[in-house]
This record gives structure tokens, sequence and C-alpha cells, in this order.
């Protein structure tokens, strides 16, 4: 009798425990964890070294970092495991030997003697905080299972790190770390572990910036049990208990915050290739420049790095918190004229397509280009020089006449395939002779993209922000030049003349900084500043204006832009000391100007009406033809100058053409728009309509 009724009570006892283990399932599939506050976290921009720039609060307004294991301190771990919960890695998320030491103290007590929360079961807490008691025990050891259900030990404890309450509106191991020793939770000594081990016990009571002695208390105690445990010898306790603890709280960085809105906007945390110190010397140099312009005057700048095209400082403004220079607008992405500053791309064209040499002749004299008339930034002209000296000295009616020459679509074109956009007044989208003069709008980051083209021997590379973001569009870039043309026109640049009063670094001083090359402009009505240059290793780009587009009297590239580029020049590492920034590529031949072919020695810039090109139209076919399609086409244009340009439906057909004519294979039948554009600037349309033949 006695076997059965055995039989008969272990049934029903495994029958109890099904049902038990049925009704968890059920719990566990109709209530699983809410991760929503470890969802909730401040956004943070790193520099390349993965320290701190900018932090965002969490949108409840704490400091909240989302933190894996393997980047916090082992020495702070070790301390957390052997105060908060010595079998963490080995039980199921309730420690049922702690809850029957607990329990077995209380009765002897009378009182609660310890307690027997698990480091999984204070998660639990801190993912749903609700008011301590018995029912919120039971509630924390089922949510406690049901995360180590799901979830490795290391998951577990980086949510704890990342929610762990330090005090005010500090929570997480990262946010604490920073705020009370100024950084990151990987390197701490075994002090700072113990104190950042003891505040969550207790956090708005022993905050060290408010109550350093409850602090010291119970980092102390942590310490003790520290030891004990054998996690530090007794040496390193007696120097631990000796160091006092913080007792005020440091601010957040603020560094690059332009850049922070740019990349955090959809990120919670990122690297960026920021160089941090570089970037709080740089916006020094800003600050200060700015401020001697006027009011209302701020900068932005870039600093990249010519082989990796990563950008290592990036400045938007000169004073983010300056109302008066609107220093919360980001500078670098705007639209602005950029002044002279594309004339080296001019001449770079040029001398690639052989139509002229650094040691050209040429005469700055008034000069007509149809009904284009430009003069100089001074108002007078200096005579017959070469182009070498032309472009140093930024001369504008050189740079006119050579851009009639190589045609400003090729220009355009070049620009664009290089990663530039371009806009153009009001909206034309048709570049002219005044694109030399800066008759175009650009950004600061696309202009500083064309000048670490010109720096890699004419190779375009995408600015890169960091972690794969890129400023330029990462597209199949072309050639901005040839090698030849790029080495000339930077072998130019690097004779342009230093701006007055600018005090060389020691390096530049001794000889000890290679060769600099760098290009200034002003946009018409004194209301963009600009300086851009470049080294063996750096390329850096400037503007300096009124955010609002109101004229400064004071911003002239040479006088305000130039003396910031070279102060940051200066906060670099010199590059090789070199004449060159590279040596002269093989076959390129240097030669005065009596040695240069006779059509290269003086270029012809016609004047008064001779200079007028013949109008422009095209000859064939006629505006409103019907042409049936049984081959190629003729084209012909009349009047105008050389080169040519024919485009079908705005895409290019032809380029750089000596003559007028060329031939159209259409590709179906339909209406057309043919267009063709001349060196000087001009245009001329016709629509026609093809036929089935």
């Amino acid at each position: 009798m006695k076997r059965p009724r055995l039989t008969f009570v272990a049934a029903l006892c495994l029958f109890g425990w099904a049902l038990l283990q049925g009704g968890y399932a059920a719990l566990d599939e109709a209530y699983p964890p809410d991760l929503s506050r470890y969802q909730q976290l401040s956004r943070a921009l790193l520099d390349r070294d993965g320290d701190l720039l900018r932090a965002v609060t969490a949108p409840d307004e704490r400091w909240r970092f989302a933190i894996a294991a393997d980047e916090v301190s082992p020495l702070y771990q070790a301390m957390l495991l052997a105060y908060e919960d010595k079998r963490f890695l080995t039980h199921g998320g309730v420690d049922f030997l702690a809850v029957a030491r607990a329990s077995w103290q209380m009765l002897e007590a009378g009182r609660v003697v310890s307690g027997a929360s698990t480091l999984t079961m204070q998660t639990a807490r801190l993912l749903e905080p609700r008011p301590r008691g018995l029912v919120a025990k039971i509630i924390e050891a089922f949510r406690a299972r049901q995360l180590e259900a799901r979830m490795s030990k290391a998951e577990i404890l980086s949510i704890y790190l990342t929610l762990a309450p330090f005090g005010g509106n500090l929570e997480g191991v990262e946010a604490a770390s920073r705020a009370y020793f100024g950084k990151g939770p990987l390197h701490l000594t075994p002090d700072q572990a113990a104190l950042l081990v003891a505040l969550p016990q207790a956090p708005s009571l022993t905050r060290p910036d408010r109550h350093p002695d409850a602090a010291k208390r119970a980092r102390d105690k942590v310490l003790r049990r520290a030891a004990q445990s054998g996690v530090i010898d007794r040496t390193t306790l007696e120097e631990a208990l000796a160091v006092p603890v913080p007792e005020r709280r440091r601010a957040f960085p603020f560094d690059a915050p332009h850049l922070a809105e740019r990349l955090l906007a959809d990120a919670r945390r990122t690297h960026s290739s920021v160089d941090g110190p570089l970037q709080r010397a740089a916006a020094r140099v800003l600050e200060r420049g700015s401020q001697r312009l006027g009011d209302g005057v701020s900068a932005a700048a870039l600093i990249i790095d010519n082989e990796s095209g990563k950008v290592l400082s990036y400045l938007g403004a000169a004073d983010y918190f300056d109302p008066r220079t609107s220093g919360m607008i980001d500078m670098v992405p705007v639209t602005r004229s950029p002044g002279s500053t594309l004339k080296p791309f001019i001449y770079g064209l040029a001398f690639e397509g052989k139509i002229a040499h650094p040691d050209s002749l040429i005469a700055d004299r008034p000069q007509r280009f149809g009904g284009y008339e430009p003069s100089n930034f001074d108002g007078g002209f200096k005579g017959e020089l070469t182009l070498r000296e032309a472009l140093r000295r930024s001369l504008n009616v050189p740079a006119v006449y050579l851009l009639q020459e190589v045609g400003p679509l090729r220009l355009d074109l070049r620009l664009r395939g290089a990663g530039a956009t371009l806009v153009y007044p009001n909206g034309s989208g048709r570049p002219g002779l005044p694109l030399a003069l800066g008759g175009v709008g650009i950004t600061l980051e696309d202009l500083a993209g064309l000048y670490l083209a010109l720096a890699r021997q004419g190779d375009p590379l995408p600015l890169r922000l960091g972690e794969g973001e890129t400023a330029l569009p990462d597209a199949d870039l072309q050639p901005l030049l040839s090698p030849e043309a790029a080495w000339q026109v930077a072998e130019v640049l690097e004779g342009t003349p230093r701006p007055q009063g600018h005090r060389l670094a020691a390096a530049a001083r001794t000889g000890e900084r290679g060769a600099i090359a760098y290009k200034t402009g002003t946009s018409y009505g004194f209301r963009d500043a600009w300086a851009v240059g470049f080294d063996a290793r750096h390329t850096i780009a400037v503007w300096a204006g009124r955010p609002d587009g109101a004229p400064c009297m004071a911003c002239v590239g040479i006088t305000a832009a130039a003396p910031l580029l070279f102060q940051l020049f200066d906060l670099l590492p010199p590059a090789p000391s070199a004449r060159s920034l590279w040596p002269r590529p093989e076959g390129l031949i240097v030669a005065s100007t009596a040695e240069l072919p006779p059509s290269l020695r003086r270029l012809g810039v016609l004047t008064g009406e001779a200079a007028r090109a013949p109008n422009l139209e095209i000859a064939f076919p006629p505006d409103g033809a019907a042409i049936a399609v049984t081959g190629s086409i003729p084209l012909a244009a009349r009047g105008g100058r050389q080169p040519y340009t024919w485009l079908v439906d705005g895409v290019p057909l032809a380029k750089g053409l000596r003559r007028a004519e060329t031939d159209w294979s259409p590709s179906g039948v339909g209406y057309a728009e043919l267009e063709v554009l001349d060196g000087s600037g001009q245009s001329a349309k016709a629509s026609v309509q093809l036929l089935q033949p």
C-alpha cells in the first residue's frame, strides 16, 4: 500500500512542477522584459582615440551611455562581483544560497541583516523601477529568470553598467566615471573603481560632490571587502584608502558641437575622425582670430589628412554660443561665393591642355569678353607678366582669359566630377565667365575637397568624418587634374607671399616646415573671406564672414582668412622639408619664357570690339526642324568662339571642340533639345523632331 501512495505523491509533485513550469512559460510569453529604459540613451561623439568630444543627454535629461562589459576596467568588475554578487557567473538569476542565508539571518536577528538580490535582479529593477517590497522582489526574481534565459552574462552586466544610478542625473558607469574622474571607465585606479562600486548602493546619500565624507566611508568599505576577497593586496588597500574622493563633478566636454549635430542625428554613439587636442587648439585659434574682425563675424575651418581624407578638425563656427555671430549655424556645409579660390583650377586646365604654361606672358590690362569686362580687386592693372605671377597676385583678367580658352563648361564638369556641387545665381545652372571670379556658390567642405585633390596630384578623395561617414558623396570621383598640371599649379602656389604680420612657427623659421601652397579669395561685396592651402600631409580650408551674408569690410582673404590658415598650420607637426610638395613628374619640362614654344610664350588677349565674340547660333539643324533618322545627323554652329561644347537634352555630346561642327547619332525618334556653348560663355538652342524614315 505504501508504494502506490508514494507513486501518487510523486505524480502529484511532478504535476505541480509541470503546472508551475507551464504557468511560468505562459507568463514569460505574455510579459517579456521591458527594455525601453535601456534604449533611452545619451548620444556621444568620440574622437579618433575614443575620448569624448560632445555628449547629449537622454530624452529624460539624464546622462546615460551604453557601454559593454569589455569597455569597463576588469578591476572594477572584480570589485563589483566581490561586493555585490560572488556567484553571478554561475547562478541562473536568483541565488538560492543567498536567499537561504538572508532568510536565516532575518529569523535570528528579527530584522533584515543582508540582502539576497543578485546583479541580475538589480538589473531587472533598473529596467522597471518600482517601490520596494515582497511583491517587488518576486517580480524581480521572475524578471531575472527571464533575462538569464534571453541574454548572456556579459549582456546582463552591460545593462547594469548602463543603468546603475550614481547620483543626480548620472546613470551608468560611463557617465559617472567621466563626471567624477574626467575619463572613461576602462582604466580606473583601485580607489576610483571602489567608489563607482559603492555609489549605486545609496546614490543620493553618498554623492562625493555633496557628501564627500559619506562617499569615502562607502568607498573604503568596498576596498576592504575587495582586500578580504583577494581582489587587491594589502599594500594596494592602504594606498587606495589614503586617496581623497573627488569633491566636484566635472562638466562634459563640448568640443566639435556642429559635427556632433551632424553625425549624431541618427546615432547614439559614433567615433569621428577628429583629433581631440587639435580640435580644441584650432577652436581657440578661430575664436581669437574672428574677434579681431568685428562684431557679427564668424569663421569656419576644416583640417584634413591628405592620405586618408579624414577630417582631423571640424570647426563650424568661431563661437557656438555667441548669438551675435549666429554661432549655432554650421558654416561648413553652407553655400557661399568662393571669390578667387577657383582660379588655380582654371590655370590647371590650361596647363593640362597645353594652352598655357606657368611662364607664358600675358597682358593684364582692361579687356572686354563679350559683354563681360572684369577688373582687379584693387581697380588697377599690372601690364605684361607671367601666368605664374598672375596667379600668385590673383589677377582677374588673366583668369577670365584662360577660362574663355578652356571653356566654363569644361571647368564646371571637371569640378563636379571631383565631387563638388556648384550652385549658380538664380538657379540658371549654366556656367559662364564670371565663374572665374566667384560667380557660383560652393560649400567650405566642397572647396576643401577640391584642394585636397590638388594636394593629391589631382586625385580626389571623399572627406571622411568618421566610421564610414563622408562629407562628399562616396561615389566614383573623376581626376581633377593630371599629375603634371597639379604639380605646376602647386609649384606656383608655393611661391604665394605669406600674409603680412604672420609670425612663423619655429619649424617654419628653421626651415623644417615643408612647402605650403595656398590661395585666398574674397567674394563680391566683402561677404566671404577664404584661404585654402596644403602641405605634403594636410589640407586646410578657412572661411570668415558674417553668417547672415551682410558685407564685412574686414573680410578680405589675405588679411582675414590667411592669417588663420597659417596659425592652423602652426598647430600641425611639420611636413617633410622640401622645396616642392612632391617630386616633379617625369617628362614635365620646366622652361623659361624664352625657351617655350612660340605659341606659349605670349598669350594674346583681344581688346575692344575685337574681343566681342560673334553671336553664336545653331546653323544646322534649324530650330523646329523635322528630320528623318537614317543615320548620323550633322550638327553645325555659326559664330561664337572656340572651344565648342554640344549637348543633347542637357547631356554633353562633344566637349572642347576647336571646330563648330560634329555628328550626332540619335538613339530613337521623338523630340530633342540641342544646345551649343562656346568659350566666351554664349549658348544657342534648337528643338528638333526626329521621325521614322
